[in-house]
């Protein structure tokens, strides 16, 4: 073959190959059109009935759902009454719109049920004040009125437990600290400027900061201790409070000021050095000491009080239900492929929250916009070749439970890491869990096979977003459960107006929070990606299936750990 001939050839070579990756990432311009008018509606633009030609108002069913799911079934903590109404809510509707296969998935988690259903709390002397406060998730009533002398004790070492043995009985104790409160000059909700997107990009080389295996470390503000130094103080404080015959434990924090309180939960299970947990028994878990979190501005009043040595006295009066039922589940439903029915492409988000709001950005969005996504591509009667199926999480908050119990089922133990065939048939699953802010683009998790795939999908949702594509990896969230047994799972960047500052975890976590055109982006975009996924000539690449894990590991949280 001449020099000329050979040139030829692998010109034409490379012209084939850049056509079939065309080929392999167009994207049906015209079904993208379909999917923004059937959020939409024919007159554009987004958020409710202004706007539109004719004063048309949209077909979203954005708002509908997230009423639903706050208002009318929140909050969703996980077992709650409120979770398993909502969860039978959304079988219903996802019924009702046609989707195939939905039910209740099972999981077995350690988790009681619980809610309480009256919290009262003042202080009675030196004078009268209401005081904002709510108790954490799993821990005991009152049994009635109590009131008692307030008593700070600052519980952090063992040291501090011998310290105050046998002086707290009867007591009203304030455990933490005195909250700081900085002057509030900053907006509280913000959005992505440019150059904030542009910072996203490059990728973050790990510095080795912060504790190291077998190190010492622990929260901010706290004694250092050993990882086992740790959980056995952390295991004696237990029992602790009760032992002693506290009343009531208050607590509060600088970032709950204002009114606004972010509470999580007291212990339902002991944690264990080789990272499992083991169940604290039920009766145990229903005796504990009343916990409650008090806005910062009253609980520091209380304290400069005792700091003064002027007596303070408190009552409460806090109900609450326990249920020993443990068993919890996942929200699933589908839509069928027609040529490759066996290959899924899924999306998702927490079903769960926690019970101080109703848990509106944390996280019925991410909810609500799958349900949403599925709603539009059942509606279009989209032909795509995969199964495109739906999967709300319980259990996210106590540590990514309820996606880690399906992911095992399903996919992969990551214990030992062996594939099943539904492993070899997976697509790809997209995730939604920062908050109300729309997408700006998506994290990569380290896989950049998807980058010119990504970029090829946004390419088409210009008008929509700006696409950013980082190779970072974003943490906390269920996209975490399909990543850690090597399959494609994606968290999107969204914008994170006042999800750190007021929402996240607390009491303003409520559907007035809610944008609702932030949403129909959202899922205008999770829609496009998972029909894409559906029909594209492949599944998505993945990475190299990651080495066994150890229980508890890579995006464990505990309890009480802070989550998405």
């Amino acid at each position: 073959m001449s020099r000329k001939t050979l040139t030829i050839t692998i010109f034409f070579l490379l012209c084939a190959l850049l056509m079939f990756a065309q080929q392999a990432e167009r994207v049906d311009l015209n079904v993208v059109h379909k999917i923004k008018t059937a959020e939409l509606g024919s007159g554009g633009g987004f958020g409710g009935g202004g706007g539109f030609g004719g004063g048309n108002r949209p077909p979203s069913k954005v708002m509908d759902i997230m009423y639903n799911l706050t208002d009318r079934y929140g909050p969703r903590l996980t077992n709650s009454p409120q979770f398993r109404a909502a969860g039978d809510w959304a079988v219903g509707q996802l019924k009702e719109w046609g989707l195939s296969n939905v039910h209740l998935e099972k999981w077995s988690s350690n988790i009681p049920g619980w809610q309480y259903t009256s919290f009262y709390g003042s202080m009675v002397e030196p004078t009268y004040q209401a005081l904002i406060g709510i108790p954490m998730a799993w821990t005991a009533g009152t049994n009635g009125p109590v009131s008692g002398e307030v008593m700070i004790a600052h519980l952090q070492t063992p040291a501090d437990l011998d310290k105050f043995h046998g002086k707290l009985k009867g007591k009203i104790v304030l455990t933490s600290s005195l909250p700081e409160l900085p002057f509030p000059d900053k907006p509280l909700a913000t959005r992505y400027t440019e150059q904030e997107l542009l910072d996203l990009v490059p990728e973050i080389l790990p510095t080795g900061a912060g504790g190291g295996r077998g190190g010492r470390g622990g929260p901010p503000g706290q004694p250092q201790m050993t990882p086992e130094e740790r959980m056995a103080f952390q295991n004696r404080m237990r029992t602790y409070l009760k032992d002693e015959g506290v009343l009531v434990s208050l607590s509060a924090s600088a970032r709950g000021e204002s009114g606004t309180l972010f509470v999580q939960g007291a212990s339902y299970s002991i944690r264990n050095p080789d990272g499992t947990q083991t169940p604290i028994p039920f009766d145990q878990v229903k005796a504990n000491t009343p916990q409650v979190v008090l806005t910062a501005e009253h609980y520091n009043r209380i304290y400069r009080l005792v700091e003064h040595q002027v007596p303070v006295k408190l009552t409460f009066d806090i109900k609450t239900q326990f249920d020993p039922n443990t068993e919890s589940f996942n929200v699933v439903g589908e839509i069928p492929g027609t040529t490759k029915p066996n290959e899924v492409v899924m999306v998702g988000g927490h079903f769960d929250s926690w019970h101080s709001g109703t848990g509106a950005t944390d996280n019925a969005v991410g909810s609500t916009v799958a349900m949403e996504v599925m709603r539009i591509l059942k509606t279009l009667n989209l032909k795509m070749d995969r199964t495109v199926r739906l999967g709300l999480w319980g259990g996210e908050e106590e540590g990514l439970l309820g996606s880690r119990a399906y992911v095992k089922e399903h996919f992969a133990d990551p214990a030992v890491m062996k594939p099943t065939p539904e492993h070899d048939n997976f697509a790809g699953y997209f995730n939604i869990d920062n908050g109300t802010g729309r997408i700006r683009g998506v994290y990569l998790q380290g896989n950049e096979m998807m980058r010119p795939i990504f970029e090829s999908w946004f390419a088409a949702l210009k008008d929509l977003t700006p696409g950013v594509i980082t190779v970072r990896n974003t943490g906390g969230t269920d996209h975490q459960s399909y990543d850690g047994v090597g399959l494609p799972g994606f968290q999107f960047i969204q914008d994170p107006m006042d999800y750190n500052t007021r929402t996240h975890h607390s009491n303003m976590d409520t559907y007035d929070r809610i944008q609702q055109a932030d949403l129909e982006q959202m899922a205008i975009i999770e829609a496009v990606f998972a029909y894409n996924a559906a029909t594209r000539p492949e599944k998505l690449p993945r990475k190299d299936l990651p080495p066994p894990q150890r229980q508890g590991g890579r995006g464990g949280r505990g309890a009480t750990d802070s989550g998405n």
